[in-house]
């Protein structure tokens, strides 16, 4: 294989972009993000961020993809707006900045991302707690009825929903699942013990363990009405009861 044939590399990229004036970011995603968490497996996740209106031959990259570097190419105007709101915020909320001729300005791009406003945090906790309170209801009682499996998956939907709650109410994007002992490893969750957080998970997404949803739910019930949602668990009326202890 020539030379001219060899796949291209991250930092051979790097290089190439960082010489381009139409280049004002590289933000690196994913594993190489995140301390300790790449492998043998693990490519580069690159967006490169152009200044709005430039032309680049960079351009010729568009959805270049290989086993080791996979290039977003994107308008800054673009780049603001990725993940808000989207499956990307978690991704750029912890991405790190390669390349930044804006002053910081990139960086600031990532920290909004990072942080949810108030109204939309309040707004979202509403959503996830009722999804939480449904996907727990549902799981309770069928196994009260006998359905097991049904139950199970319920359980399993149950743990989706309240870590999306418990990340919005501290105004952070959830992290991919991935990421997620990760993330509270380094970031706990504020009145959360984060052992006891990721057993009960395990726990519960494995085998609908009805008393320990219960227990979890009691914490939830609490934090929740802290943080002014009671409205949305008291519609629940008194099917409150069977998800309680």
């Amino acid at each position: 294989m020539t030379p001219a044939q060899q796949p291209l590399t991250y930092h051979a990229f790097v290089e190439l972009a960082a010489a381009d004036p139409a280049v004002v970011g590289l933000v690196l995603k994913g594993s190489h993000a995140h301390d300790d968490m790449t492998t043998e497996h693990s490519d580069y996740d690159l967006y490169v961020v152009l200044a709005d209106g430039a032309t680049t031959d960079l351009t010729r990259f568009t959805g270049h993809r290989t086993p080791e570097l996979d290039l977003v190419i994107i308008s800054l105007t673009d780049f603001r707006a990725a993940g808000m709101p989207g499956f990307e915020r978690y991704a750029l909320a912890r991405a790190r900045v390669v390349l930044d001729r804006l002053n910081g300005g990139i960086a600031q791009i990532l920290a909004a991302k990072a942080r949810l406003d108030a109204d939309e945090a309040f707004r979202d906790c509403g959503e996830w707690l009722d999804a939480y309170a449904n996907s727990l209801y549902r799981s309770v009682k069928n196994d009260r009825d006998g359905h097991s499996l049904a139950a199970r998956l319920d359980a399993a939907d149950s743990i989706r929903f309240l870590l999306e709650l418990l990340f919005a109410m501290d105004r952070r994007p959830r992290p991919y699942n991935k990421y997620l002992e990760w993330e509270l490893a380094r970031y706990p969750l504020p009145g959360w013990d984060t052992g006891m957080l990721l057993d009960a998970a395990y726990r519960i997404s494995g085998t609908g363990n009805v008393p320990l949803q219960r227990r979890i739910f009691a914490y939830v019930e609490a934090a929740a009405r802290r943080a002014g949602h009671g409205t949305v668990l008291d519609a629940w009326g008194e099917d409150l009861d069977l998800m309680r202890p």
